[in-house]
């Protein structure tokens, strides 16, 4: 018979660690973003809106890049906030303090100044599942957004996506790989009907104690098509999708744009959506 594993409830300054570690990678988002803008637009962007920013670490990387860049952060919880000033916003120099607003308010706003690029990571917008709500909020991106402006959408789908599964993997928190756990993705529920989930973080740790549903989402998945569809209502008449291909020169995975893709079993990707006036 298996061993029972012992759970436990972790401190918030450990699950938010965890959670950076897991799923966050300001160092490969940032370059990416600036990217996919000078693609668009031939230059670069300096002013971010981070919505659902959470501990907003990636709005704290940004800011440091250089004096040029500035960033809003939106986000409706205390706690990751709270978190994100006592571990990001404290290690910012003063220059870089000023040029960084954090802000507990809805992203359901309409922002000032006007923002060059929005990011909604994590499939963070499948929190709205009405229509109506969705197109609320687009709007509001679309209003907030300078005159030569993206939105950027991390986007997730696929059969994968909507079975009832759980995903692992090992993640190291220090260059030594002393300090690593199990960070798994527990798919729990799927309505075919409404296109609504349930959906949960854990950590397991060496010393085999777990820690359940550290972070809960309850969302409606969005398809592609249906996110285009809103977009262009909202004002978007362009968008573009970046979908995951392997650069076999440089044997890493890299997001390209494409109007075709295969039908993978599960996937990632990024909807861009481009305001010009």
């Amino acid at each position: 018979m298996p061993k029972k594993q012992k759970e436990i409830t972790i401190p918030v300054d450990r699950k938010y660690k965890l959670y950076e570690h897991s799923v966050q990678s300001p160092e490969h988002d940032i370059p990416w973003v600036i990217a996919a803008y000078r693609n668009v637009f031939s230059k670069e962007p300096n002013k971010l809106r981070e919505d659902f920013c959470g501990t907003f670490k990636l709005s704290c990387s940004w800011v440091a890049q250089d004096e040029k860049k500035s960033a809003i952060c939106l986000d409706l919880s205390d706690e990751p906030l709270d978190y994100g000033k006592r571990k990001n916003y404290s290690k910012l120099n003063s220059d870089q303090k000023k040029r960084i607003q954090i802000k507990k308010q809805n992203v359901m706003s309409i922002t000032s100044p006007k923002s060059d690029l929005i990011m909604a990571y994590n499939f963070s917008f499948f929190i709205f599942k009405q229509r109506k709500e969705l197109l609320r909020y687009l709007n509001c991106c679309y209003a907030s957004l300078d005159k030569d402006g993206i939105v950027v959408f991390e986007i997730a789908g696929g059969p994968g996506m909507i079975q009832r599964t759980k995903e692992t993997k090992t993640v190291s928190i220090n260059k030594n790989k002393k300090d690593k756990f199990l960070y798994i993705w527990d798919q729990k529920t799927f309505n075919p009907i409404n296109h609504e989930g349930t959906y949960s973080i854990h950590f397991k740790f060496q010393d085999g104690k777990i820690a359940k549903d550290v972070f809960c989402y309850d969302w409606r998945i969005w398809t592609l098509p249906e996110m285009v569809d809103v977009l262009e209502e909202a004002g978007f008449k362009e968008t573009t999708v970046y979908w995951e291909s392997m650069n076999q020169k440089k044997r890493s995975v890299e997001y390209l744009p494409t109007k075709v893709a295969d039908n993978d079993w599960s996937w990632v990707s990024y909807l861009i959506a481009i305001k010009r006036t």
